[in-house]
């Protein structure tokens, strides 16, 4: 255990170095509370990584984990703790999220965390004891119900993706109060600040993430499609009854042709921006992903990856033709550690006899640099009620869900309105 300080410092160091960490009070929260105490079974070394940690597999996937540290420490500063709030945290996890958010908070405030496991609330709850902080409530639920013994909460944050936003946690949500959530936007998961107004919820915030996805019945529609005879080659699309998986299968598997968009990108604007673009505009948008040690002999054109581990691409499939974005052909994709934004020459790879969606992908890559290269950044959300008509304006995009509806702009001044 001599280790443990020493690593846990220089996790800490580094977390405010990339400015993941900025206000003093999650920096204090972070350097009081060691990691490793909720990774008990996890080696040091592996516990003080700026990395996701998986601690609950279901079928071979990751249902559970301890996020990474540097996520959490953006999340945190979204949140805008101070001593004296009331916290409501959906998804506890191994326990340390709640306790670094129970540090800031103070005896003076209260932290509530649920889970819908009855191991992960106990494991929670250990994990909490041995760092001191039984003061934390770990309650077993559907975090999708909110949780109104606890309420009205001056902050609520979820720490898995929600599809969409469930009605418990706006009416738990005291007024100016916030919520904090990944959020599937459009192609991709975004953690948003949203501030409770008279009116609706508002973003303060916007950042590029990625989580697992809430579970419970406010679990969101299941939009993946599995390819071919193992369930390591999927489709993430709208709507998984429309796909013909065997049609697809052939698709990825028969002849393609390479275009070249005539931009350059790195993978950050393409996931948090280009993405975005193309899902607001089609509706055969869809991402394309392998995982596993095979990842890389799948049809899966190389966009994102991780050697003998995952592949996954964007892009948009039509009745008997898609495309999809990648990587100039024979590129180098870089790993983990590699500072990640080296520019590339964004291409398209086209399947089918019917080039149109690789052609549309080309002109779709050419207006959103053409536009600005409109992403995350400067990005507004509000929340609507469904049942209330909006007409947008021009600029705007609504996305309907099952309970809201998303309008999005990028206002000159982005901020709260």
């Amino acid at each position: 255990m001599a280790d443990a300080p020493a690593l846990h410092r220089a996790l800490i160091d580094a977390l405010v170095r990339r400015q993941a960490i900025k206000g003093p009070r999650v920096e204090a929260a972070f350097r009081a509370i060691p990691r490793h105490l909720f990774l008990p079974d996890v080696p040091l070394a592996e516990a003080y990584r700026n990395e996701a940690i998986p601690t609950k597999l279901a079928d071979g996937e990751a249902i559970s984990s301890s996020s990474q540290p540097e996520m959490m420490a953006i999340m945190l500063e979204q949140l805008a703790l101070e001593p004296g709030l009331r916290v409501l945290e959906i998804g506890a996890g191994t326990g340390y999220n709640a306790a670094l958010m129970a540090h800031i908070v103070g005896e003076t405030g209260a932290v509530v965390t649920m889970d819908v496991d009855a191991d992960l609330v106990n494991g929670a709850r250990a994990h909490l004891a041995a760092a001191g902080l039984e003061r934390v409530r770990v309650v077993l639920g559907d975090g999708g119900l909110g949780y109104p013994d606890g309420a009205p909460y001056d902050r609520i944050i979820l720490t898995v993706g929600a599809w969409d936003i469930a009605p418990a946690w706006a009416a738990e949500l005291r007024p100016e109060g916030r919520l904090v959530l990944p959020l599937t936007v459009g192609g991709s998961q975004k953690s948003v600040a949203f501030v409770r107004t008279a009116e609706h919820l508002v973003s303060a915030s916007v950042t590029d993430c990625a989580f697992m996805r809430l579970r419970g019945v406010f679990a969101g529609p299941d939009t993946r499609v599995v390819l071919g005879d193992s369930p390591d080659l999927r489709l993430y699309v709208r709507d998984a009854a429309e796909v013909d998986t065997a049609s697809a299968y052939g698709l990825l598997n028969g002849a393609a042709t390479d275009l070249a968009t005539g931009v350059r990108v790195t993978g950050s604007e393409v996931y948090g921006g280009l993405a975005l673009w193309i899902a607001l505009r089609e509706r055969g948008f869809c991402w394309l992903e392998a995982i596993g040690p095979e990842a890389d002999a799948r049809p899966v054109p190389p966009l994102f990856a991780g050697a003998g581990k995952y592949r996954s691409t964007v892009g948009v499939l039509d009745t008997g033709s898609a495309g999809f974005y990648m990587r100039p052909p024979g590129d180098r994709i870089p790993g983990g550690s590699e500072a990640e934004p080296r520019p590339f020459g964004l291409h398209v790879r086209g399947f089918g006899e019917d080039a149109e969606p690789a052609r549309r992908l080309c002109g779709h890559a050419q207006a959103w640099d053409a536009a600005g290269r409109r992403g995350t950044d400067g990005l507004r959300i509000r929340v609507l009620p469904l049942d209330v008509d909006y007409a947008p304006a021009a600029g705007e995009h609504v996305i309907d869900k099952r309970w809201t509806r998303l309008v999005l702009d990028w206002p000159a001044r982005p901020g709260l309105y």
